[in-house]
């Protein structure tokens, strides 16, 4: 069978999704469908706003399915007489096994960590939250477990030091994308090599990558330096590090907190406490030192730097942040 000949039913959402369908089309792959989330009010005048992968299926001009559940039996209908070979998976939604068992070559997804770590909804914050140093993409056959089918591809990247979770996500889109036209050869080619996870673990503990709250949020004064930073970092731009505190005036306010810097040294204050001039700095006591605060945003306000932050806004001092 020739890549033309190969039927794909291809199933996405959001941005990431996009950079996979996009490089399948340009190497002439044949995508009979897509999949996606049905359109979702945004905006002021709250408008129906259609999914960044379905943007490009209108473009290409594909068949778009948009299910509100998944076992509804026209969408299970329509999907089937798409009549594909392969479905491919980019952070969808958890399918039925009616799904995912429907095409003769399977179903695989593309999860952005090294399986079997990072198992989740949130891989990309997690493993900067947890201070890795490297991360990539694993391409895998679904099964009835959520993120524990075999292993096809996996393609590593190193994590540098300046990234967030916004870079991160980038860079994993692009070798994502890169990953999934290599699985769907690998596949087309006839290789039916594939790795159980569990031959992965090597007795090596596995982290988790659960969805992101809003609680999940909140920052631990009472963590070191080197925690704090990975913490705002793992969850900068989207949805941020937050910490809630007394404005000059002494009222309330939150705050998201964007990028911080570290001066770690035998801490010379109360965990939690704001050390400010209302000019130009502000730092957070913690566990092993100060966290500089360098990127702020204040409910209500943009994002900014610190120093242009306080021009107009000021912060009552002392305080202890919790």
């Amino acid at each position: 069978m020739t890549k033309e000949e190969l039927r794909i039913v291809y199933m996405g959402t959001p941005e990431f999704a996009v950079a996979p369908l996009q490089s399948l089309l340009a190497n002439q792959y044949n995508v009979v469908g897509v999949v996606t989330m049905p359109d979702k009010p945004a905006g002021r005048g709250h408008k129906l706003q259609a999914s960044a992968v379905k943007q490009v299926a209108i473009e290409h001009n594909l068949p778009i399915l948009q299910p509100e559940k998944l076992k509804d039996p026209f969408f299970l209908e329509a999907l089937r007489s798409l009549n594909a070979d392969l479905f491919i998976v980019v952070a969808f939604r958890m399918l039925p096994e009616v799904v995912w068992n429907m095409p003769r070559m399977g179903t695989f997804n593309l999860h952005a960590s090294l399986l079997p770590q990072y198992r989740g909804a949130a891989p990309i914050n997690w493993a900067l939250i947890r201070g890795e140093k490297e991360t990539g993409v694993t391409s895998f056959f679904l099964t009835h477990e959520i993120d524990t089918g075999d292993i096809l591809l996996q393609r590593k990247i190193a994590i540098d030091d300046t990234d967030n979770a916004g870079s991160l996500h980038d860079k994993l889109m692009q070798l994502g994308a890169e990953t999934v036209v290599e699985t769907v050869a690998y596949i087309l080619s006839g290789n039916t090599s594939k790795t159980p996870q569990n031959e992965l673990m090597n007795g090596q503990q596995i982290h988790l990558a659960p969805k992101i709250f809003k609680e999940t949020c909140r920052i631990n004064w009472s963590l070191s330096c080197e925690e704090i930073k990975n913490f705002v970092r793992g969850l900068s731009p989207y949805p941020a590090a937050y910490t809630e505190g007394l404005d000059a005036k002494g009222a309330p306010f939150s705050a998201k907190i964007l990028h911080v810097s570290t001066q770690v040294c035998t801490p010379e204050a109360r965990i939690g406490t704001v050390s400010t001039d209302n000019k130009t700095t502000l730092k957070i006591a913690c566990a092993d030192g100060w966290v500089i605060i360098d990127t702020i945003q204040v409910a209500g306000k943009k994002a900014m730097q610190t120093e242009e932050l306080l021009r107009g806004f000021h912060l009552l001092v002392p305080q202890q942040l919790t």
